[in-house]
């Protein structure tokens, strides 16, 4: 009776706790929250830590805090790396979703990548109940994605998604409701902002912001010949003089730049497609591979995948929300719930 009575008061989620960005859904009402995955905390003489801010005020923060202010993203490379600050962020989240209402102990289902570890699974879950979860289900990021991007999973044929985030890509093939072949790699959008920074630093002894290296990763993207040329200015600190300095990029930069990690993208993708059953390689040819995530968004990441696989390659309808869009969609047909959740 007293479950029935709990049941009232709650409201299902579906979370996507990204290395960037956590996108929560609630049953019935969509996506209602979509911030950064950053908390802000004061830290006190005595080791001890005080929450400031959460998500889109705590992003304003990183690289601006004084010594005893931190501005921390918690998760990193799509796990958790610190466990109490996780707990704290996820808290403010559901927190924020049900106003504050008393006996709120919800159902939640979370995205998790697809490599991840039995020990990093737990520290998922305990993360979620300790934050005041009643049940809570995981689903791997990519069938979640796949889901939410509107492919027929349950089918028997292939259906093949790449979902690049802030710190993980994860590519599946999936048929029949389950994951025939997959790969997880820690190359993101976090990894491809990280390489513009190393290659300005390197080639112009310019120190610059992550977000100085984000917008210029949105602005270029991989720019194709004909755009090479195209040019930005951006501002950074010099290493010799330590003085502010602006200088002219190109687009054809900025591609360099990216190579390394855009390269190990492609030979995961192609991994995966040389371990494919025949069978089911043969459906690609048709249906080809389907993008979701941030990483999506690049420009011409479609039109290179397509030149290097043979495939055709499309991009999911707002591929940012796939995942938790997916998640959500889980929550509302039990028996696909237990299809496609993962225990541990």
């Amino acid at each position: 009776m007293f479950n029935y009575f709990l049941g009232l008061f709650s409201n299902d989620l579906a979370i996507d706790l990204g290395t960037a960005s956590t996108l929560i859904y609630v049953k019935g009402k969509g996506i209602v929250t979509n911030e950064p995955s950053v908390v802000a905390v004061k830290k006190d003489g005595r080791g001890g830590k005080r929450v400031l801010a959460v998500g889109r005020d705590a992003k304003a923060m990183l690289g601006k805090t004084p010594g005893n202010i931190a501005a921390i993203r918690p998760l990193k490379d799509g796990v958790i790396a610190d466990f109490e600050i996780t707990e704290e962020m996820l808290k403010y989240f559901i927190t924020k979703v049900h106003n504050r209402r008393f006996l709120v102990r919800p159902r939640i289902i979370i995205g998790i990548p697809s490599g991840i570890t039995q020990v990093e699974m737990r520290a998922v879950k305990e993360s979620a109940y300790s934050a005041g979860a009643g049940e809570v289900y995981l689903i791997e990021e990519p069938m979640a994605a796949a889901i939410g991007a509107g492919l027929p999973i349950t089918e028997p044929s292939a259906n093949m998604i790449v979902d690049i985030g802030g710190g993980t890509s994860e590519i599946a093939v999936i048929s029949l409701a389950g994951i025939v072949r997959s790969k997880s790699i820690r190359i993101g959008g976090d990894k491809l902002d990280e390489a513009i920074v190393q290659y300005i630093k390197r080639k112009y002894n310019l120190s610059i912001g992550i977000s100085t290296a984000e917008k210029v990763k949105i602005e270029f993207g991989l720019a194709m010949p004909e755009e090479e040329n195209r040019t930005m200015e951006i501002k950074g600190s010099n290493f010799v003089t330590g003085i502010p300095t602006t200088i002219e990029i190109t687009a054809g930069e900025i591609r360099e730049a990216m190579n390394e990690p855009i390269g190990a993208l492609i030979e995961a993708i192609k991994q995966v497609l040389e371990t494919t059953p025949p069978e089911l390689a043969a459906d690609m040819v048709e249906r080809g591979i389907v993008l979701a995530g941030g990483g999506a968004l690049i420009k011409n990441l479609d039109v290179i995948l397509r030149e290097e696989t043979r495939l055709p390659v499309t991009i999911a309808d707002d591929p940012l929300t796939c995942v938790v869009k997916g998640a959500g969609k889980v929550l509302d047909e039990v028996k696909l719930l237990r299809e496609v959740t993962v225990s541990n």
